[in-house]
C-alpha cells in the first residue's frame, strides 16, 4: 500500500514527489509514456529562476528527478491503463501491475495540439516548436521572420510574445478574422510587426533536407493558391490536449477536458489532488506548474495526517 502516488513526471508531478518526500511519504511517481513531461522537448529553458544562462529541458528534469529521488521518491517507468477511484484504498492498474495507494496526485500534463504533418514532426525542435515564452527569444529567431499558426487568444499571445524578437511575425488563420478575446485582436492587429495571413492553412514546413526551418508552404482555403512564407521558425498555437482521458466521467472536468479543482488542489473526490496542466490552461508554464505540485504535495500531507488524527 502506498501513501501517495503521483501520476505525472514533468514539472508539477516531480514537485510534488520532491515535497512528498520530504514529508517522509515515499512518494511513488508514474512517469507514463514521456518521462520529464513536455519540457523534455525544449532546447534552452531560459525563463526556469535560478539558471541565468538558462538549461536544457531535459537536463532540468533529469535533475528535479534526481532532487526527489534525494529524498525517498521511487520512480517507477510505466503507464497507468485504468483507476478505480469509487472507494479507498484506490487501485491503479500499471502496465498490468495492480498498485493500491491512500491518496493520488494527477499531474498527467497536456499535450500540445499539431498541424499533423510529417515535416512538423520531423523539424521539432529545429524551428517547429509550441510555446513562444519557452522559445521565442533564442538566438535562431531573432531578427527574423517567424510564423505563427492559429486564431485564439495563446495565437495572439504567442504573435505579440515575438514581436520582440523577431523581424516579421505572420500570424496565419484558416479563417478570415480572429477567433480571440476583442481586446488581443486589437493589440495584435494593432501590432506593426504582425502580418495576418487569412483563411489559410499551413500544408508543409520546409526544409526536411536541411534539418532546419527555412520556410512553410500554405494554401488559400478560398482559393487554393499555394504559395511559399519565409522563415525561420513555425510556432504553433492551437490549442492543448489535457491528457485526462483516464479520468472521465470520475473526476469533474470542464468541457475542455482540463480537471476542475474544488478547493487548492484537491478535487471532487477526497483522497485525490491535481497540480500542473491538466488543471490549468492559462498559464502552462514550468514555474507554474512546479508551484502547483509543491501545493498538492502539501494538501496530501495535510490530508493524511487529518486521517491519521481522526483514526487515533
Amino acid at each position: 500500500m502506498e501513501k501517495v502516488v503521483i501520476i505525472g513526471s514533468g514539472c508539477a508531478g516531480l514537485t510534488a514527489a520532491l515535497y512528498a518526500a520530504r514529508a517522509n511519504l515515499s512518494p511513488l511517481v508514474l512517469t507514463g509514456k514521456h518521462p520529464g513531461g513536455l519540457l523534455t522537448t525544449t532546447t534552452i529553458v531560459e525563463n526556469y529562476p535560478g539558471f541565468p544562462e538558462g538549461v536544457d529541458g531535459y537536463e532540468l528534469m533529469v535533475r528535479m528527478q534526481k532532487q526527489a529521488e534525494k529524498f525517498g521518491a521511487k520512480i517507477k517507468f510505466g503507464s497507468v491503463e485504468r483507476v478505480e477511484l469509487k472507494q479507498q484504498p484506490f487501485v491503479l492498474a500499471v502496465d498490468g501491475e495492480r498498485v493500491e495507494t491512500e491518496t493520488l496526485i494527477i499531474a498527467s500534463g497536456a499535450g500540445h495540439r499539431h498541424l499533423g504533418l510529417e515535416s512538423e514532426h520531423k523539424l521539432e525542435t529545429k524551428g517547429v516548436t509550441y510555446c513562444a515564452t519557452c522559445d521565442g527569444a533564442l538566438p535562431m529567431f531573432r531578427n527574423q521572420g517567424v510564423v505563427v499558426v492559429g486564431g485564439g487568444d495563446s495565437a495572439c499571445e504567442e504573435a505579440m510574445y515575438l514581436s520582440r524578437f523577431a523581424s516579421t511575425v505572420y500570424l496565419i488563420h484558416r479563417r478570415e478574422s480572429l477567433r480571440a478575446s476583442k481586446i488581443m485582436i486589437e493589440r495584435t492587429l494593432a501590432n506593426p510587426k504582425i502580418k495576418p495571413v487569412w483563411n489559410t492553412v499551413v500544408t508543409e514546413v520546409l526544409d526536411v533536407k536541411l534539418d532546419k526551418v527555412v520556410g512553410v508552404r500554405v494554401k488559400n482555403v478560398e482559393t487554393h493558391k499555394e504559395s511559399t512564407i519565409d522563415c525561420a521558425g513555425l510556432f504553433v498555437a492551437i490549442g492543448h490536449i489535457p491528457n485526462t482521458k483516464l479520468f472521465k466521467g470520475v473526476i469533474d472536468m470542464d468541457p475542455a477536458g482540463y480537471i476542475i479543482p474544488q478547493k487548492g488542489a484537491a478535487t471532487n473526490i477526497p483522497g485525490v489532488f491535481v497540480a500542473g496542466d491538466c488543471s490549468d490552461h492559462v498559464y502552462r508554464q514550468a514555474v507554474t506548474a512546479a508551484g502547483m505540485g509543491c501545493a498538492a504535495a502539501i494538501e496530501v500531507e495535510r490530508y493524511l495526517a487529518a486521517r491519521e488524527h481522526s483514526n487515533a
